[in-house]
């Protein structure tokens, strides 16, 4: 773990917890250094979509979250003004790693990027999916 300006792993962690939908859905914050985080969510039958992978908008939510946060260890509370994601392969596991990375951070937009990852029984990982987000610093 590494702290810098504009890091506190403690607000990350808070903000974490104050999110309905990432209590919903089982994130937690692993670990965090300035400009990066990694989540985990366990897998959860309730999460999937028709053939039984990991809902795209689930997918979505770890990666946008992932990139937020590696964000906001930066530069303070943020809002996603674009974000885009690749599905590479049917996301299964019994848990999922989403590695957040912020890019360059600007003072009025913030591009990070994430990639997401799947762990099988054994422990060994695989990566499904990839997302980037433009974000904006908010004021306050």
């Amino acid at each position: 773990m590494t702290t810098g300006p504009g890091f506190d792993l403690e607000r990350l962690v808070a903000t974490n917890a104050s999110a309905a939908f990432n209590r919903l859905a089982g994130f937690e914050v692993v670990s965090a250094g300035t400009g990066t985080v990694e989540l985990r969510m366990p897998w959860r039958d309730d999460l999937t979509q028709y053939a039984g992978h990991l809902h795209a908008g689930m997918i979505a939510a770890l990666l946008d979250t992932a990139c937020g946060f590696a964000a906001a260890s930066i530069v303070g509370s943020v809002t996603a003004s674009h974000f885009s994601m690749n599905c590479l392969k049917p996301a299964l596991g019994r848990c999922f790693i989403a590695k957040g990375t912020t890019l360059r951070a600007g003072r009025r937009q913030v591009f990070a990027r994430a990639e997401l990852f799947a762990e099988n029984e054994q422990g060994e990982t695989s990566l499904v999916a990839t997302g980037e987000t433009v974000l904006v610093p908010l004021a306050g």
